[in-house]
């Protein structure tokens, strides 16, 4: 009998635009083993959205196998469970190839869901949700924000005052279980998988310049066709302009504006200022440790470092090595 395969991949998280692909797809050019990537994103999943997700192109997927793209007709959900079965999946498909899995994204749920497993929760109440919306109608959402922020601060510290699906969901669990999501995270650990980790967490220290680099992208979003992608995917009969997929960051003020509902300078100025806050809420969870994994190794890197790829060269090297991921 085979002795069993050696699980181990390198991870690269930090907040949207902080240059996290373009580091992976450089290190998958020296590292001495074959990679192979896997996206941590939730709107990647999604076919046809791929302008406003930023996904890696046609050329990139060319060039090196991705998974756990184009999972998903945008009409469809995916959960965070459905992400971990399929990570964990992708990841022994990999080390059993004799490649290395690397890790790439910025949605810390599907993070977590993987260091620390799944909570056993709720299923949704349809009943219940409906009475979440319609008091949301009334009130707003941040009105409910607060109410969540008074019985679970953990979880409204995380969600944005009108992230409505997260505020619902949070609400809704509380209502349904009597306890805190945030708590029920934390009883749901799972044995994990003996997986050698290691991973590299990106924090921009110049929030200013993030933002910029933030306000860059979305503008070359726009010049690449980002609104005949959302027309296109308005014009599905199945999509609704409340489905899961088209409340992504960007995706939702492109839509107001063809509908009609704002003009395109007020969509890209609300989009920049979401994708801002996006950032933001990233950069707590990593700074929470809540998407940390026990007995892994770990290194943060300032990606507006002009040393932080060298660094990042010398750790993955040395952990391949058998060595710690550390570095000077």
């Amino acid at each position: 009998m085979s002795p069993p395969v050696r699980l181990r991949a390198l991870v690269v998280l930090g907040p949207t635009g902080s240059g996290k692909s373009a580091l992976a797809m450089e290190a998958a050019q020296y590292l001495p083993v074959p990679v192979e990537l896997v996206s941590v994103d939730s709107a990647q999943v999604y076919r046809g959205m791929d302008i406003g997700t930023a996904k890696p192109s046609a050329a990139e997927q060319a060039a090196l196998r991705h998974h756990l793209l184009d999972l998903r007709d945008p009409e469809q959900t995916y959960s965070a469970g459905e992400f971990r079965r399929d990570c964990l999946a992708a990841i022994s498909q990999i080390c059993a190839r004799g490649a290395l899995p690397l890790l790439v994204g910025g949605t810390m749920l599907y993070f977590r869901a993987l260091f620390h497993g799944i909570a056993s929760l709720p299923q949704a109440d349809a009943e219940l949700r409906a009475r979440l919306d319609a008091r949301a109608a009334l009130e707003g959402w941040p009105a409910l924000h607060a109410e969540l922020a008074g019985v679970d601060p953990q979880s409204a510290a995380r969600i944005h005052a009108n992230d409505a699906q997260r505020i619902q969901r949070a609400l809704e669990v509380y209502s349904l279980a009597g306890r805190p999501l945030s708590q029920l995270w934390l009883e749901g650990a799972q044995d994990q998988p003996d997986i050698d980790w290691a991973v590299a967490a990106l924090e921009p220290a110049d929030r200013a310049q993030l933002h910029g680099q933030l306000a860059q992208r979305f503008d070359a979003m726009l010049a690449a066709g980002f609104v005949d992608e959302v027309q296109g995917l308005l014009r599905r009969p199945q999509l609704s302009p409340d489905s899961a997929s088209l409340r992504a960051v960007g995706y939702r003020q492109v839509m107001e504006y063809c509908l009609g509902q704002q003009s395109l300078l007020q969509a890209r100025e609300q989009a920049v200022a979401a994708t801002r806050q996006l950032a933001k809420r990233q950069l707590t969870w990593l700074r929470s440790g809540s998407v940390t994994a026990v007995g892994y190794s770990s290194l943060k890197f300032d990606p507006q470092d002009p040393k932080t790829n060298e660094r990042f060269r010398d750790a993955t090297l040395q952990w391949l090595e058998g060595g710690a991921f550390s570095g000077p």
